[in-house]
Order: structure tokens, then sequence, then C-alpha cells
């Protein structure tokens, strides 16, 4: 997928410029610099991976664009305490597929969520587990998991086919709490 395409999946979880983000499971990148693209200048973006190789390809594709979010390269463990600011909004762009407990870890995630925080996800639309997506988390599952958690209703925001895999991917906007 090309950058354009990946801001045109993510685009209607920003619903406004600036913030604080983060991008948990970041990888080199590539998510980050599409959310970046749509924060604008005023944005800031933690973006952490286990991964030490992943951290240095960030740092060397961090936008030099003046009209892109900052950039902060972080290696880190979802799976254990992260030290982050109050959060305008997270990324898990694939990253809760390889996440045996997605409830515990999205708990976990909303505390660092501000009152008008959302999450922004990333997933394959898939039922049964394959290779490279070990604990699938179709949208419908996702639903019933925000809402079991106590999140606000999930969106689908996007849709499109894997280029690598030609499986469907979808992005889902969930606001930490029901907005009325």
């Amino acid at each position: 997928m090309n950058h354009g395409e990946m801001v045109g999946l993510i685009r209607g979880g920003v619903t406004r410029p600036g913030g604080v983000w983060a991008d948990l499971g970041a990888g080199t990148g590539n998510f980050t610099r599409a959310l970046a693209e749509l924060l604008g200048s005023q944005g800031m973006i933690y973006a952490l991976d286990r991964d030490a190789r992943a951290i240095v390809a960030q740092r060397a594709h961090v936008p030099s664009a003046s009209g892109a979010a900052t950039i902060i390269p972080q290696q880190a463990d979802v799976l254990h305490m992260l030290t982050l600011p109050p959060l305008d909004g997270i990324l898990l762009a694939n990253l809760l597929h390889f996440i045996q407990d997605q409830e515990g870890l999205l708990r976990r995630l909303a505390n660092h969520l501000t009152p008008d925080g959302r999450l922004l996800i990333v997933e394959y639309e898939l039922a049964l587990p394959i290779a490279w997506v070990p604990v699938p988390l179709p949208f419908a599952k996702l639903t019933s998991l925000v809402r079991k958690i106590g999140l606000g209703a999930a969106t689908q925001i996007g849709m499109r086919l894997s280029p690598s895999s030609g499986r469907v991917l979808y992005a889902a906007c969930v606001p930490l709490i029901e907005k009325n």
C-alpha cells in the first residue's frame, strides 16, 4: 500500500489537525508518516516499536516536510508499561492481530487517552488465523470487544485490499467515551 492509500484509509479517524498521538507497534513508520501528514505541523506522534532496527529505520525516514507532525521514535514494547503523556489518539495499525490479550491491552491503552481521545485501528477482516495474522480481530469482534470494555462505539472508516496479501483491511475509530 502506498503512502496516499494509507492516508486515505485512516483519514476518517483524524477529525482535526494537531494533538499528541502515539503509533504503537509502528514498525518502520509507514502508517506513522500517514498520520503525521493528517495531523499537520501542530501534531506530535510518539512512534513506538520493540524492534530496535525498526526504530533506526523510522529515524532515517522521518518526514522533513514542514507541514507534517513531529515524530518521536522510541523503542518500547506495548505489552509493558508505557511512559507517555496524555494522548489525543492512539494508532494501532496491524498490531492487535499479534496480541493474545487484546482486551487487556485495549483497557490499558484507554488509560493513556484524554477524555476526547480515540483509538484508530487498522486490522485484517479475517475470522480465522493465518500465519501472519495469528489472533484475528475482524470488525464485528472489535465492535463487541470495545463495547465489553466500555469504550465508545467502533465506527468503520475505511476498507481496502492489502496489496501484499490480497486480504481485506479495515480501519476503525473508537472514541474513549460515547458522544451523545
